[in-house]
């Protein structure tokens, strides 16, 4: 978390502290985390998709916003630039 934290003060000049939620997604793709303070401390969310791959977008080196609609198709899997379900497990019933 403080290595996170770390890179949004260092390389997109940020305070993390402010607030705001930082997201990162891993190397390969399947792998997104959250940071951001509450006001009282510093939060981490951990997501990891059985299959496939997060929709990433193209930050060219930089940051961008996204609209908490974005962030939640984004963390359900769901291509945000183009909303439809990826893959879902079947249903144990």
């Amino acid at each position: 978390m403080q290595g996170l934290a770390l890179l949004v003060q260092q390389h997109l000049k940020r305070d993390p502290h402010a607030g705001d939620l930082y997201v990162f997604r891993g190397r390969a793709g399947g792998l997104i985390k959250i940071i951001w303070h509450d006001g009282i401390g510093m939060s981490l969310y951990a997501k990891r998709l059985e299959r496939g791959r997060f929709s990433w977008p193209s930050t060219d080196g930089g940051a961008i916003a996204l609209t908490p609609a974005q962030l939640g198709y984004m963390l359900e899997g769901i291509d945000w630039r183009n909303p439809q379900v990826s893959w879902r497990p079947a249903s144990a019933g």
